[in-house]
C-alpha cells in the first residue's frame, strides 16, 4: 500500500504534461529507489529535469528515467493488448455519461446517470464489462484535487474478495475523460494479467 506522501509524488508526476503512466521501483526495506516515467507529445529531456524537481521534494536519493512511450520497447510490446480509452461523451439534456473502450479491435460501450466525475468511473466498468472483462471491484471513491498543475481525478476502488484497494489518478480534459483514464489506472496491472471473454 502506497503511504500518503508516495501517493503525493506520483500524482504530481502524473500531472506533468505528457506523462502517460508511472512505475515506481522500491528497495527491500520499501523506500522508493527509482521511478520511470512514459511520455508522449513533450521532450523526454524536459519532463526529466522537472521530474527530477519534484522527486527531490520527496524522495531526493530516487532516480529518475524517462522514456518516449512511442520509442520504447516495453510499451510497444503491450500496447495492442492494452485497453484504451477511445472516446467520451457526456449527455447534458439527459445527464449521462458515455464511455467508449477499445481492445483487440473491439469496442466496448458503457453508460452512467451519475454525472460527469462519478459517472465517468462508473461507465468505465461497465464498459469494461461490455468487452467481456470480469472486474471483481466495485467503486469506492472517486474524487478530484486541486494542485499547483490542475483538478486531477483520484478513482478508489475495492475488491469483492479482500480488503485491498486499488488507486487510480489521471487529470485530462474535464472531469469525465479524468475518471475514465483513473479508473483504467487503477486495473492496469489487474487487466494486464487477463484476456477479455470473447464474445
Amino acid at each position: 500500500m502506497m503511504t500518503p506522501s508516495e501517493e503525493d509524488f506520483e500524482l504530481e508526476l502524473r500531472s506533468l504534461p505528457g506523462v502517460l503512466s508511472v512505475g515506481v521501483e522500491h528497495r527491500d526495506n520499501g523506500e522508493v529507489d527509482g521511478v520511470t516515467l512514459f511520455v508522449r507529445g513533450q521532450d523526454p529531456e524536459s519532463v526529466r529535469h522537472v521530474a527530477l524537481q519534484v522527486a527531490s521534494l520527496y524522495y531526493p536519493t530516487a532516480a529518475v528515467t524517462v522514456e518516449d512511450a512511442n520509442r520504447s520497447p516495453a510499451s510497444r510490446g503491450v500496447a495492442s493488448e492494452r485497453v484504451a480509452l477511445v472516446r467520451t461523451d457526456f449527455n447534458v439534456h439527459e445527464g449521462v455519461s458515455e464511455v467508449h473502450l477499445g481492445v483487440g479491435g473491439r469496442t466496448g460501450i458503457g453508460r452512467s446517470g451519475s454525472g460527469p466525475l462519478i459517472g465517468g468511473a462508473e461507465a468505465t466498468l461497465f464498459a469494461l464489462r461490455d468487452l467481456g472483462f470480469e472486474v471483481p471491484f466495485f467503486l469506492v471513491a472517486v474524487n478530484n484535487i486541486a494542485t499547483a498543475r490542475g483538478w486531477p481525478v483520484i478513482v478508489t476502488l475495492r475488491s469483492l474478495s479482500d480488503a485491498g484497494d486499488r488507486i487510480g489518478i489521471a487529470q485530462s480534459n474535464g472531469d469525465l475523460e479524468s475518471a475514465a483514464k483513473a479508473t483504467l489506472d487503477a486495473l492496469n496491472r489487474f487487466l494486464s494479467s487477463l484476456s477479455p471473454a470473447q464474445g
